[in-house]
């Protein structure tokens, strides 16, 4: 083989070289490009997260606007009631972290087929959407999120097994549909579930009073004298003694309140059962004021919520309530006989960071005036007592001629027990005697022992 021949071979094996390279590069960026983003990479290349103002949320019969005034998130939908600013931060900062798990190349009319069907009434099809917008109302982002993706096989849209991500769409993207490991579980088209939930929360309560139904006379007061002590009933009469089953709990009550919704104004009118409204006032040792007025619901009557079209909102036993909160907080310690220099100051300062406390508690409380919130009927229920409802009821004698040894309750806890008749002797219980039953293997009789 001559040296012309050798430099023939080694062009050619060089072309076969750069032809192969020259394929393989081409699946690869074929490969990469079915969609914009791949495993691994996040869903946006850059989200705006800073510049994002309002976020509006639309579900199956449901949506939310979140708008963020002066700083902070409030709801549109509920008066500018303060928004859960946690939730909307971290639904906006997951969306600029969040990395795609699979990418699957498919236009935007195969949406229904991952559970992004903007005209389906059901959620399961529907999905959620979400338009980020700036300031000045541009829209600057959007993304529906689908179905769950399922445990035990690929991701498919078919689903099945336990849920480990979902499907999700950046609209600015129209390559395809991703795969996400993150499940969004407090996004949410319900106004309510993004309402913030700081409520009232009484402490230390020194007295109770309960307005009759639709009037403003007194149906009863509770008092005590020390935080330690019982309530008493105001006005009690020698037979009335307060059942501390009953009187106990209102303690503490609405301790790690929660509300269900706040009621729009416009809908207060059509909802509330105004002639069934009853007025509690709730006086603490620290100076605080509650002035609650409690409304039940009109039947049938329900929060807004999503439902079927044409279906009629379920039915709901809540309450309406209004908060007024004043206060009177001291304005320095009252002093003991005797304190010791060192005593007084350590007690100073516990009293001038509780009265900061108590401060900013007031403030906080004082934001709910005005505003008509909904609540459930197990919050409101132990407060809700007539007065009979407050008193212990002694246990009824026995009949005469009835079996005697019954226990009787008497009002404040007596207990008073009958004599032991010794008419009738005690019957004594006797055993029988027992019998082992013979085996198979011998047949003789064994005599009880």
């Amino acid at each position: 083989m001559n040296k012309r021949q050798v430099t023939i071979l080694w062009v050619i094996a060089l072309a076969l070289g750069a032809a192969v390279a020259a394929v393989k590069l081409s699946q690869n960026t074929s490969a990469s490009s079915a969609t914009k983003r791949a495993h691994g990479q996040t869903l946006f290349e850059f989200f705006p997260a800073t510049e994002a103002s309002t976020v509006e949320i639309q579900g199956a019969g449901s949506s939310v606007s979140l708008v963020k005034k002066d700083g902070k998130w409030i709801v549109t939908e509920r008066g500018g009631y303060p928004a859960n600013s946690t939730y909307v931060n971290d639904f906006i900062r997951t969306l600029g972290d969040l990395k795609v798990t699979q990418g699957m190349e498919a236009g935007p009319s195969f949406a229904p087929r991952f559970g992004m069907d903007e005209t389906a009434t059901k959620p399961e099809d529907r999905g959620l959407t979400a338009t980020f917008k700036d300031a000045s109302g541009k829209e600057i982002a959007k993304v529906s999120l689908g179905k769950n993706i399922e445990s035990g096989s690929a991701p498919s849209p078919m689903g099945g097994g336990g849920a480990v991500g979902r499907y999700i769409r950046n609209h600015a993207d129209d390559s395809g549909f991703y795969a996400v490991s993150e499940m969004f579980p407090s996004v949410s088209a319900e106004a309510k579930r993004w309402l913030a939930d700081g409520f009232i929360s009484p402490e230390k309560i020194k007295s109770i009073t309960l307005s009759q139904t639709g009037k403003a006379d007194s149906a009863w007061k509770l008092t005590r004298e020390a935080d330690e002590a019982e309530f008493k009933l105001d006005g009690a009469t020698a037979t009335e003694v307060l059942d501390t089953k009953v009187s106990g709990p209102l303690k503490t009550l609405f301790s790690y309140a929660r509300f269900e919704d706040v009621v729009p104004a416009d809908k207060v009118a059509e909802r509330i059962q105004a002639d069934g409204k009853r007025t509690a006032t709730l006086e603490t040792f620290e100076g605080f004021t509650y002035t609650l007025v409690i409304s039940p619901t009109k039947p049938g009557a329900a929060a807004p919520a999503p439902v079927s079209p044409g279906a009629e909102p379920p039915a709901t036993d809540n309450f309406f309530l209004t908060v007024e909160v004043a206060a009177e907080l001291p304005k320095e310690r009252k002093k003991e006989d005797g304190e010791k220099p060192e005593d007084a100051k350590t007690k100073d300062t516990a009293f001038t960071d509780r009265l900061k406390t108590l401060g900013e508690k007031l403030a906080k409380e004082k934001a709910f005036a005005g505003i008509t919130f909904e609540v459930g009927k197990s919050l409101v229920e132990p407060l809700l007592k007539e007065r009979d409802a407050l008193i212990a009821k002694a246990t009824p004698a026995p009949a005469e001629g009835a079996e005697s040894g019954g226990v009787q309750t008497l009002p404040g806890g007596m207990i008073t027990r009958p004599p032991h008749s010794t008419a009738t002797p005690p019957i004594e219980a006797v055993t029988p005697p027992i019998s082992v039953p013979p085996s198979e293997e011998a047949p003789e009789k064994v005599e009880g022992k």
